[in-house]
């Protein structure tokens, strides 16, 4: 039986999520910066004013880490950190020169994926603590001032922290060719898989072994 060219790597649901993730937090993150340079407050005419935007911003907020909380229990099981990814990092020279299937007998996530995931569900969820306490007029009149003093300045940082960690992950997304498409038809080629993902793909086929017996 000839083998399809193609195999699937994101379900629907995942895709679905990771882009709502994706549009919810192209808008939240204008808005945000809007609020912290006010002579950038035209950035929130995404949505519509800017009352609107300081509005909203905090719902959108909230509806990204209720997403970002489903792809964790989706996800976290493939992000486990295991004692080979050192050899990842240690050769992240020759990984940058696209010969990453030389140096790392990779699974389905890289090593530096796994950190990005981490990292942005440790920032996300460091986001809606001290988002809590600084939203007006719901919570911040239950916490002192000074907290919510320190809650403005840990939401900026931790704000401007991930930010650098979604462009960067849009920048390898571009760098590795074929993983956007992955994102969006669910589908890679067993080529893609082979290089970037070996131990992924030897897994695929042999489930795909498995089933035709």
């Amino acid at each position: 039986m000839k083998k399809n060219n193609m195999i699937k790597r994101v379900s629907f649901i995942d895709r679905a999520c990771h882009w709502t993730v994706v549009i919810c937090f192209f808008l939240v993150a204008l808005s945000g910066i809007a609020m912290f340079f006010p002579t950038l407050s035209w950035l929130t005419q995404t949505f519509g004013t800017p009352q609107m935007g300081r509005i909203l911003h905090p719902f959108f907020g909230v509806l990204i880490f209720c997403v970002l909380v489903l792809m964790f229990f989706r996800f976290v099981k493939h992000n486990i950190p295991k004692k080979d990814d050192i050899g990842w990092f240690i050769h992240i020279v020759e990984v940058l020169k696209g010969n990453e299937h030389k140096v790392a007998d990779v699974g389905k996530y890289n090593p530096g994926q796994k950190a990005m995931f981490w990292s942005i569900m440790g920032l996300i969820l460091v986001l809606l603590v001290s988002g809590v306490i600084i939203w007006r007029p719901y919570f911040a009149h239950f916490f002192p001032m000074w907290s919510i003093r320190l809650g403005l300045l840990i939401h900026a940082v931790s704000a401007i922290v991930l930010i650098h960690a979604i462009l960067i992950h849009i920048y390898m997304a571009f760098w590795v060719k074929g993983s956007i498409t992955g994102m969006i038809e669910g589908k890679v080629s067993r080529k893609w898989a082979q290089k970037h993902h070996p131990r992924w793909a030897r897994q695929i086929e042999a489930e795909e072994e498995k089933g035709n017996q």
